[in-house]
């Protein structure tokens, strides 16, 4: 009873853990608009904002790995969350000297942060209770996640993007004490929620160096990377995210423009239901609003239906089998696919929609059903889950070739694959299993 009490409330605090890296991850995107009008970027150059994020979990998940399996969960997440600090204070010094390569130096520390807080929360949830029930509790921590997206972008508007950014020849116009007075306001606001996010990571680190957390880790071995490499399911598992986190992030990048292909500005505004929805959304009349302005409002049913999704699932992975359940969500999934592709208007749009509901518990449940059976190679396990991630750096770009090679409709074959991939891993999972301990 202790101990069920005793993991019930490190699930709680840890659960707080994935609240904040997505709330803060998806707060930094909400700033690229204005660091693009403040450092006056190209696209190419605001591009590499994404880059640093992906390229961290590139270049840090299997070291963060090895760590881990070192210092154990407890002082991993100290670790994370210290790095994390860092990296928020580090935009401090960005936005005092507008300088664009030390924000970027920043996000990057952020990220790696936010990276070897990822490889130590998702095998440690995993690891509070019995290995059935793993993907249920990572759903419900992720669908805390997907609750900190969801409120971020709200906080990004109203505190980093409410005010006009000057143009260079607008600045240099101003005398030298309103221009000394608009870049002290400028950094400030973009300094001030980062330092309060700074100081709030710091009470935690405080907290976590002073809580007593389940010890559930041993050693792991020195050859533990080549044992999981040797493990078919591992690298299936592996490969799993990298196509689903590459398919997500594809459909998000590119539904404003795929909705704009289509031509369904005019759709929406012919239909009344569509129109009232879209004044709801955005709280302003369709006539004085962009047209990307009016589909984009769409985009908020794809990573809120993640969200849902998730909360439904860590219900759904209790009761029917984990790998029941993201085969079924793999069919589903492209069923939508198939529907978009084949149809036009309203339902072509809601069906891509749709996606990102069958997308919800895609993650949590690929990354505990890899590592089932993995004993103290969990850590190293997550290290090489959380290295896939890159995919979400490689697949929309070939998304977006073949997009402008062959249209959009062509394109979304490619997440048929993507998701066919990952139905063909639930179903190998669900028939087989590769204990890596038979593997020398």
């Amino acid at each position: 009873m202790n101990q069920q009490k005793s993991y019930r409330s490190a699930f709680i605090v840890i659960t707080t853990l994935f609240f904040l890296w997505g709330f803060i991850t998806v707060l930094v995107d909400s700033l690229i608009p204005r660091l693009r009008d403040v450092f006056e970027l190209s696209y190419f150059q605001a591009g590499l904002v994404q880059f640093a994020f992906f390229g961290a979990f590139f270049l840090f998940s299997i070291p963060a790995g090895i760590i881990l399996s070192k210092i154990g969960y407890k002082k991993g997440i100290i670790l994370g969350l210290s790095t994390m600090a860092i990296g928020c204070l580090l935009f401090y010094p960005a936005a005092s000297f507008r300088n664009f390569g030390i924000f970027l130096f920043g996000y990057f520390t952020l990220a790696g942060g936010i990276t070897i807080l990822q490889v130590a929360a998702n095998p440690y949830v995993a690891l509070l209770g019995t290995e059935d029930g793993a993907s249920s509790r990572l759903n419900l921590s992720q669908a805390f996640n997907s609750l900190g997206t969801a409120i971020a972008p709200l906080i990004g508007a109203s505190f980093l993007l409410s005010d006009t950014i000057m143009s260079s020849d607008e600045i240099i116009a101003m005398d030298e004490v309103s221009r000394n007075a608009y870049y002290i306001s400028e950094a400030g606001t973009v300094q001030t929620p980062f330092l309060l996010i700074a100081a709030f990571i710091g009470l935690l680190v405080i907290f976590f160096l002073f809580s007593k957390l389940p010890v559930l880790m041993h050693e792991s071995p020195r050859d533990g990377h080549l044992k999981l490499l040797k493990n078919k399911l591992v690298r299936m598992g592996a490969f799993s995210i990298f196509v689903y986190v590459g398919a997500e992030v594809a459909i998000g990048s590119y539904l404003v423009n795929y909705f704009m292909d289509m031509n369904l500005v005019l759709v929406i505004s012919e239909n009344k239901t569509m129109s009232n929805l879209v004044n709801f959304l955005l709280n302003t009349e369709l006539s004085e609003i962009d047209g990307k302005a009016i589909v984009g409002a769409f985009v908020v049913f794809y990573w809120s239906g993640a969200m849902i999704g998730r909360f439904i699932g860590a219900y759904l992975t209790k009761v029917v089998a984990p790998t029941k359940v993201l085969s079924i969500f793999a069919i589903l999934a492209i069923t939508m696919i198939v529907i978009s592709i084949n149809s036009q208007g309203l339902i072509a749009m809601w069906s891509i929609l749709a996606v990102g509901l069958f997308n919800s518990i895609m993650f949590p449940t690929i990354f505990t059903l890899t590592l089932d059976g993995l004993g103290n190679l969990k850590p190293q396990a997550s290290g090489l889950l959380c290295t896939a991630i890159v995919g979400g750096a490689i697949i929309p770009p070939l998304y977006g070739y073949l997009t402008d090679s062959f249209g959009f409709k062509f394109a979304l074959l490619l997440l048929i694959l993507c998701y066919g991939y990952i139905l063909f891993f639930g179903y190998t999972k669900h028939f087989k299993s590769e204990p890596i301990n038979n593997i020398d």
